[in-house]
């Protein structure tokens, strides 16, 4: 067996950890400066600010080519769900109408009433 002195892998860990424990402490005491939060809000800001400049570029490109943008899209699948919910609206009005006994309809439209009623007749007996 090795020795942990002479063992590479041990000496490896050992020194990452140190490492570790270095870069920690040089973070934790950045940190504590009011210049490192300023930085840091500063940098989140143009951060933002490039976001949303590269969103509005690529609206207009997509714009251009004639394109929908996320939001166009997304407003049209939320429409799509609207639809959809009212068309099983319409359905079960359908199966409850079909199943009450009321008249169906024909493929080419509503069924006509019977015509029963006879146009008035004459006393001589014809009609007129």
């Amino acid at each position: 067996m090795a020795m942990a002195d002479t063992d590479p892998l041990a000496l490896w860990q050992k020194m990452i950890g140190e490492m570790e424990k270095n870069f920690n402490a040089l973070a934790n005491q950045a940190m504590t400066q009011p210049e490192f939060s300023k930085f840091m809000n500063q940098a989140s800001g143009l951060a933002a600010g490039s976001q949303k400049q590269l969103g509005d570029l690529i609206e207009k490109y997509l714009l251009v080519m004639n394109l929908p943008s996320r939001a166009q899209v997304i407003g049209m699948a939320e429409r799509l769900v609207t639809i959809e919910g009212q068309l099983n609206s319409v359905i079960e009005l359908l199966l409850q109408i079909k199943g009450s006994g009321a008249p169906q309809t024909s493929p080419s439209g509503p069924t006509r009433p019977l015509r029963t009623r006879r146009p008035p007749t004459s006393p001589s007996g014809e009609r007129t």
